[in-house]
C-alpha cells in the first residue's frame, strides 16, 4: 500500500469517527432517546440524520466526506 492511499484512508476514518461524534452532539441536542440510539447504533443515528437534514447536514455532509476519501484510498 502506497503512503498516500493510506493517508487517505486514515484521514476518511478519522473523518468518520468525527462525524459521528457530530451525530451524537447534535441527536443528544434533539432528543435524549436518539441519543442513545445513535450511540449504540450508528447506522440508526444516520437513518436519523438523514430524516433529520435541517439540523444534521453538516454531519452527512462528513460522513460523505470520509467515505470518498476510503474509497479514492483503495
Amino acid at each position: 500500500m502506497e503512503a498516500s492511499s493510506s493517508f487517505l484512508i486514515t484521514l476518511g476514518a478519522a473523518s468518520l469517527v468525527a462525524s459521528w461524534v457530530l451525530l451524537l452532539i447534535v441527536s443528544w441536542k434533539e432528543e435524549y432517546a436518539w441519543g442513545m440510539c445513535s450511540l449504540l447504533l450508528p447506522p440508526l443515528g444516520y437513518g436519523y440524520a438523514f430524516f433529520r437534514m435541517d439540523k444534521a447536514a453538516s454531519v452527512i455532509a462528513f460522513a460523505a466526506a470520509g467515505w470518498i476519501m476510503i474509497y479514492l484510498g483503495w
